[in-house]
């Protein structure tokens, strides 16, 4: 997206100033414990629910429900979160998420029976999906696209370290009899309060003073559809047909539920999830995507605590431990495939090998039966845990180098949205999967053996301990059988998630928040160092230029310099000589090694200490300008350095009309060769748009506004800036009534109007007072003919501006 005059400014309030790697930790520190106890909350339970079904004497429906709910509420509230962070402070925001968290974390330990443990765990819902949407949010604010792959492995450790922890700590706790279930809850509050403290310290972001405005309706909406869908999946077959007036109330009133939101959205001047975004491919794709890896993920894993509890006899302890292979996966996964993005910019090959892991590791885990050898089914996880790894992260990363800055926080929770929906969905679904197989195998294997009525159903969480030794088996053998069943159904979704990430077209990743949705950074080449050219003349203090200088030449300026040696100081400006605020500079000696770094202030003035004498070379950039290195000698005097950047390239103009005006608030699109939209925005009020960093390469530039003709040139894209004024002509219109003699105006009558070559340019016909009209016209001559007995042919003329007026007198030759 430009950055036009008009977003500006809300753009520069949200641009953090470079931060160093440590900088970085420090604020990402509290946010990435926030993430890890609400990780933690879904993992620690996960191993522990057969035991606290079973002694709430509920069922698998109920088993799905606790882990449904959860992901229902996440789901619902991670684009009001998202949208809240576009519009006030995100850290208050993920201060309050954690404490909804706590709060549902507390009423869950305390929970008597299965309505009030789901309750409970729909209040967590609610927290984690602040905190997950949040932590990519605040991510994408401190981190340019290109860096960000690099800290979104450190979510994926994070992710992964909460993972191994929680079974294990679950399993600890479980098989505490001092302890009990109940502390699955409680054991996450400690550490939700230590993020609080930190995030209290460590975290500061721009803030933006906007009126925060959020769409109720919508997300109410959305709740109730989503809802409807999830109860329709829980229950069809089981308390009603899948064929019956209930399925058909259900899914109608979802439908109905659905269409009322997509009219909400349109009309929203906030919507929740904003419809626009869907335009760009690589949001719509990895919606998609998203929506299908969540169905596999969520929907598959979920059961397998079940799997190694029920179906091997394990204890929670060491389903927990049986689990690792996967999670280390997943960890070692994503933190190299962040490192490899960030140090290459490129992101498909690791999405679609993702997805290859993903889809053969589903595939994989549907041959799971109980007596399946540990070494395979560690295989198998490995194999998911990696797909895992390199998709879900990347997903987001995707989409958010696609997007405003100003839009971060809706584009992210799109994302986050679906793939929990998918998740839900996943579960409901495929639990009831898993109900019906399992009651299916159970009473097979009961039929083999000639018994009956063990009370063993489908629905019910036995306890193997409590089974008579014959019926074990069975038992184990039917939920062995089922999981690999669900893992079965599961996999189409994740080779669906693989043939449409293969449809994702790749766009490399900006060096920069910027604010562009557009196609991203200019090649890494540009980076590269290219000294400046100094004078022979120059001494230890001042750095002189050639008379001539361009963007990347350094200059010398008089100011006071400090008064210690080996000190290098200066002004970093644009190239009309403007202060750049913030940019970033790093001093490499000559074996490449970085001894020294520093970001400028507001005024563009920065200071920074070189390690000893000799010579140095400085690097400087900032946001929307190309970078640039300039060498430097260090003596035992202050040297003084100002450095001018040029601008990032790219594409710029300004849009006027015929008479030289500006036209405000025009559409302006770039389409690449092969018709690919990838850049839209509108011009401010001095008719000015920007394209930030598009590939160089011919393109299409396509304008239009509402009083002008839209207007398609064609445009090369360089290296350095290119700039295309486009000049709208005027809109004409053409009107006049159709009369009859004696009858007074003619309804119903067909008006044809060619230009002056002869080419169809409308057709119309009359109302019943007689009127016709044509718009959008350039002016010049045309021909009207209108159908009659005979036909009647009129030359006219249109100037160009404004409304024209021919009538039609049919019967009285020369009217």
């Amino acid at each position: 997206m430009t950055a036009v005059a008009s977003g500006r400014r809300e753009q520069e309030s949200d641009s953090a100033a470079p931060m160093s790697h440590r900088q970085i930790m420090e604020a990402l520190s509290g946010l990435l414990l926030g993430l890890f106890v609400a990780i933690l909350s879904s993992t620690v339970v996960s191993n522990a629910l057969p035991t606290i079904i079973a002694d709430l004497d509920a069922g698998q429906t109920t088993y799905t429900w606790v882990i449904t709910a959860t992901l229902l509420a996440t789901t619902i509230t991670t684009p009001i979160w998202g949208k809240l962070a576009d519009l006030t402070s995100k850290k208050v925001l993920v201060q309050l998420g954690l404490l909804v968290f706590v709060a549902g974390s507390a009423f869950a330990g305390l929970a008597q029976n299965p309505a009030m443990l789901i309750t409970a765990r729909v209040v967590q819902g609610v927290g984690a999906g602040g905190l997950t949407a949040l932590a990519q949010v605040i991510m994408a604010v401190m981190i340019a696209p290109r860096e960000r792959g690099r800290y979104s492995g450190y979510i994926g450790a994070v992710f992964a370290l909460a993972t191994i922890g929680g079974p294990l700590i679950g399993g600890v706790i479980v098989d505490t009899s001092w302890l009990g279930w109940r502390w699955c809850f409680y054991v996450g509050v400690p550490f939700a309060v230590l993020a609080l403290i930190v995030l209290q310290k460590t975290l500061h972001l721009p803030a933006r003073r906007r009126q925060v405005k959020v769409d109720w309706a919508g997300a109410t909406l959305i709740a109730a559809s989503t809802s409807l869908v999830l109860v329709w999946v829980s229950f069809a077959g089981h308390d009603y047909d899948r064929l019956s007036w209930q399925t058909a109330l259900m899914l109608c009133g979802a439908v109905v539920l659905a269409l009322l939101f997509l009219l909400v959205e349109r009309r929203a001047s906030e919507p929740i999830l904003p419809l626009r975004l869907f335009r760009i491919r690589t949001v719509s794709l990895a919606v998609v995507a998203s929506l299908l890896v969540g169905v596999a993920m969520f929907g598959a894993t979920t059961f397998l605590s079940q799997y190694f509890q029920l179906a091997r006899g394990a204890s929670p302890t060491r389903a927990g431990l049986m689990t690792l292979p996967m999670i280390f996966g997943l960890a070692v996964a994503s933190t190299v495939a962040g490192r490899i993005i960030t140090r290459t910019g490129r992101w498909k090959g690791i999405l679609v090998l993702g997805g290859l892991f993903l889809s053969g590791g589903y595939d994989l885990m549907s041959t799971l039966r109980h007596d399946t050898p540990y070494w395979r089914a560690a295989v198998f996880m490995a194999f998911v845990g990696i797909g895992l790894g390199m998709v879900m992260q990347n997903l987001v990363l995707s989409v958010q180098n696609q997007v405003r800055p100003q839009e971060l926080g809706a584009a992210s929770s799109v994302v986050a949205f679906f793939r929990t929906l998918g998740g839900a969905v996943g579960v409901s679904a495929l639990g009831a999967v898993l109900s019906g197989r399992v009651a299916h195998y159970t009473a097979q294997g009961l039929a083999g053996i000639g018994a009956r009525g063990t009370g063993t159903g489908g629905d019910s969480i036995p306890r193997l301990s409590a089974l008579p030794p014959q019926i074990r088996p069975i038992v184990e053998d039917a939920f062995g059988h089922g999981i690999g069943n669900v893992f079965a159904y599961a996999s189409p979704f994740a080779v669906l998630a693989l043939i449409t990430i293969l449809f994702i077209k790749e766009v490399p990743l900006r060096t920069a928040n910027t604010g562009t949705a557009e196609t991203a950074a200019a090649p890494a080449a540009r980076a590269a160092y290219r000294p400046a050219h100094a004078a022979p003349n120059r001494t230890p203090e001042t750095t002189h230029a050639a008379p001539n200088r361009t963007p990347e030449t350094a200059y010398a300026a008089p100011s006071r310099a400090p008064d210690t040696g080996n000190v290098i100081h200066g002004t970093v400006r644009d190239a009309a000589g403007v202060p750049v605020a913030r940019a970033a500079l790093t001093l490499i000696d000559a074996s490449g090694r970085q001894v020294g770094r520093a970001t400028a202030g507001a005024d563009g003035r920065y200071t920074l200490t070189a390690p000893g004498r000799g010579g140095y070379v400085l690097i400087a950039s900032a946001g929307e300008h190309d970078p640039c290195a300039v060498p430097v000698d260090v003596g035992d005097r202050p040297a003084r350095l100002d450095v001018a950047l040029a601008g990032s390239g790219g594409l710029a103009g300004t849009v006027h009309d015929a008479d030289g005006a500006p036209a405000r608030e025009a559409l302006v699109i770039l389409t690449d060769a092969r018709g690919e939209v990838v850049a839209t925005g509108t011009t401010g009020g001095d008719g000015a748009y920007a394209f930030a960093r598009p590939a160089p390469g011919p393109y299409t530039l396509t304008v239009g506004a509402g009083a002008h003709r839209p207007v398609a040139v064609p445009v090369e894209v360089g290296d350095g800036r290119t700039r295309q004024d486009v000049t709208l002509p005027p809109t004409a219109r053409l009107r006049g009534v159709v009369r009859a003699d004696g009858r007074g105006p003619l309804a119903d009558a067909r008006v044809t109007l060619h230009d002056a070559a002869g080419n169809v340019v409308g057709v119309a016909t009359t109302g019943p007072d007689g009127e016709y009209a044509f718009g959008d016209l350039t002016g010049g001559r045309y021909t009207l003919t209108t159908s009659a007995y005979p036909p009647v042919t009129s030359p006219v003329v249109v100037d160009g501006r404004g409304e024209d007026t021919h009538d039609v007198w049919l019967g009285r030759p020369g009217r």
